[in-house]
């Protein structure tokens, strides 16, 4: 148990550039936030609903983070900042993803008025940025990323990059340009603003571009030596 902590604590801090050791993770809101979910996902799941209620609403006071006690959490989530942070009773959670604050993992009402699945599921390394939305019965796959105050309301491919209001993929495959962990799950710049997501998407696709371009470069002038080598050798030859 203790060896956990500390892999907890040394991810999150492999994730956060902020603290100086792991005694300051431990004052995190979003640990706290985390580790009481715990305990109320215990007593859910023994149907002590009061209790599970109790501890949940003494959390959010404490931390400013809702998960419901209902709530399916894997190993190492981290809750950047964490106030605001919403998560409803059927959304489940891989291990080693990251939510920033302002995010809501939301549910909708269904049609046929019968109670289900009604919140997302988060894969494994998926990356939330603040104040995005994602809303419904939705999968966001693996080292999918979602952008600051981005809207998801689709599916979400394995390894996309999500930006806008409704989302939508800047085409650019997360494992092409990430680097190995990118803060707020924003694509190309540090910073995301709704207002410019168009600039971003082009910004994305220019960046892309600009890259195959090197690429045909550096084949081009590979080719061009390949030829120029045999035509040297001859015109020694000759001479």
């Amino acid at each position: 148990m203790f060896n956990g902590l500390i892999a907890y604590l040394d991810s999150i801090k492999a994730r956060d550039p902020a603290p100086r050791s792991r005694w300051e993770i431990l004052l995190y809101p979003g640990l706290l936030a985390v580790g009481m979910h715990r305990v109320a996902h215990w007593l859910f799941e023994a149907e002590l609903f009061f209790l599970a209620r109790f501890v949940n609403h003494f959390a959010r006071w404490l931390t400013g983070v809702d998960i419901h006690p209902g709530a399916k959490i894997g190993r190492h989530l981290f809750i950047d900042h964490g106030f605001g942070v919403v998560i409803g009773e059927t959304a489940e959670i891989g291990d080693n993803v990251s939510i920033y604050q302002g995010v809501t993992l939301g549910g909708t009402d269904p049609a046929n008025g019968v109670g289900g699945k009604r919140h997302p599921t988060l894969a494994d390394d998926v990356i939330v940025g603040s104040g995005a939305q994602i809303l419904g019965p939705i999968t966001v796959n693996p080292r999918a990323r979602v952008g600051a105050n981005a809207v998801v309301t689709k599916d979400v491919p394995e390894g996309a990059v999500m930006v806008g209001i409704p989302a939508r993929s800047t085409l650019l495959d997360a494992s092409e340009y990430a680097r190995e962990f990118v803060p707020y799950g924003t694509p190309c710049s540090e910073t995301f603003d709704p207002a410019t997501q168009k600039i971003e998407i082009l910004q994305c696709q220019l960046e892309l571009m600009q890259k195959q371009l090197t690429e045909l470069i550096e084949e081009r002038d590979a080719l061009a030596a390949e030829v120029e080598g045999p035509r040297r050798k001859g015109g020694r030859k000759s001479a």
